[in-house]
């Protein structure tokens, strides 16, 4: 039996790798760190920005990576346990972690920030530029 998709419409052309995307999202159900997304918008109140700020307490910025891989957009932490220390309680863990946000076509990561234990991420998108393209069509007989 044939799976049904949304994506598997004849008119919708090239929207496989989309379908696999919202798969594999709908599936990651990790909640660390915790983030907000924000929409800003800029003086004009046209360009699209977007903000995401991550709580990352106790991170510091040798612990954080930020990269664009294809379109995605990776934060990614890391702490190293710091020698040895003897707790009498250990409530605040030391674990990493890899968030990953798809960015859509057009998307700009405009730069990071850590401060105050939260990491933001700016981001815009351009007003895209209408293009016209006239196909020519050949005639064979």
């Amino acid at each position: 039996m044939t799976r049904m998709t949304p994506f598997s419409n004849p008119l919708l052309l090239g929207f496989d790798s989309m379908e696999k995307t919202l798969e594999r999202i709908a599936k990651s159900g990790d909640s660390y760190p915790p983030y907000n997304i924000e929409r800003m918008r800029d003086d004009e109140g046209c360009t699209e920005r977007l903000r995401i700020t991550l709580a990352v307490a106790g991170f510091a910025e040798q612990d954080l990576d930020v990269t664009i891989e294809e379109n995605q957009l990776v934060v990614r932490g890391r702490q190293n346990d710091e020698g040895e220390r003897e707790y009498l309680h250990r409530g605040i863990a030391s674990r990493q972690f890899q968030r990953i946000f798809v960015l859509a076509d057009g998307m700009r990561v405009l730069g990071a920030e850590l401060k105050n234990g939260l990491l933001a991420i700016d981001l815009d998108r351009p007003e895209p530029e209408r293009l016209v393209r006239k196909i020519n069509i050949s005639v064979k007989e």
